[in-house]
């Protein structure tokens, strides 16, 4: 039997088949306000799309939900043909209305229609990963069985439209009942400095080589404040937000993040998180442990 090679190396971490850089992009960011239509300056969203290419990003996170299918087209014009290393990767489970709202959208039917836009808008055949996002009825935490929206994308992953499926707003319960279907490569679930309510959950992936990606790393709607991390910031050279980052590049290897922006400036910011992971000692990572 071949041993599998290691989930984590040096700066990445195993994702499906492949090891992917810890630092991606998410793409929601790229759409107009309240994640609805055009982007102000499209020609700046097409050079963040480069920009993070360039500077080794082969994560990109997306939905055809964004805009919606806004963040798709920028995707495609902006960086097809894709690179062999680029993991593309969406979520399914949702649908948006003209006045901005995220129903539900989790009937087999629904999801396989939703797979096979995002493909249309991608211009690929295959997607890498597509993340089952489920939510519970107060847009809580799903707690309910997975078996029949999983199961439709299993047999979409059979018929070779799918590469590697994840499960995103679940607890173990659901991660669990996934396993028991079929593999998945990856969660994706709330999670900062501030909103720990998934330790027990990272650890649990992370010794199953699990990858954790957590929405939301810098507070999402509501961005991460606080004066003492401001303080701690200042203190190791960094901005508030790449301490917050480095913060959860330290928490565990098996996270991989998504930060979103809409700016080159913003986007290199983010990217410099890695940098000050590095740096941090044990009593400053005490000091963010205690927030």
């Amino acid at each position: 039997m071949t041993t599998p090679p290691p989930a984590s190396r040096s700066g990445q971490f195993r994702f499906g088949d492949r090891y992917v850089n810890r630092l991606g992009y998410g793409a929601m960011r790229l759409s107009g306000p309240g994640i609805m239509g055009p982007p102000a300056d499209p020609e700046e969203a097409a050079a963040v799309l480069q920009r993070a290419q360039d500077a080794g990003v082969n994560h990109i996170d997306t939905s055809d939900y964004y805009g919606p299918y806004v963040v798709n087209d920028l995707i495609r014009e902006s960086l097809y043909p894709y690179s062999p290393e680029l993991a593309l990767v969406t979520k399914v489970g949702a649908k948006r209305t003209p006045d901005g709202g995220w129903p539900e959208a989790t009937s087999p039917a629904e999801l396989r229609q939703a797979v096979e836009d995002n493909l249309t808008r991608l211009r690929i055949e295959s997607i890498f990963a597509v993340n089952l996002r489920l939510a519970a009825a107060d847009g809580g935490v799903y707690t309910g069985s997975l078996a029949e929206p999983y199961g439709a994308l299993v047999e979409l992953q059979r018929q070779g439209k799918i590469q590697h499926l994840g499960v995103s707003n679940v607890g173990i319960a659901q991660v669990d009942e996934a396993l028991s279907i079929s593999p998945i490569a990856c969660v994706q679930n709330a999670y900062n400095l501030a909103h720990r309510a998934d330790d027990q959950l990272i650890d649990y992936l992370a010794s199953l080589g699990i990858a954790y990606v957590p929405f939301f790393p810098l507070g999402g709607f509501a961005p991460l404040q606080s004066a003492k991390l401001d303080a701690v910031a200042a203190r190791v050279g960094a901005t508030p937000m790449q301490l917050a980052l480095a913060w959860l590049l330290r928490r565990s290897p098996n996270i991989l993040l998504i930060p979103g922006t809409s700016t080159r400036a913003h986007l290199d910011e983010n990217l410099g998180a890695a940098d000050v992971a590095a740096r941090l000692d044990t009593d400053t990572l005490a000091e963010l442990n205690a927030l």
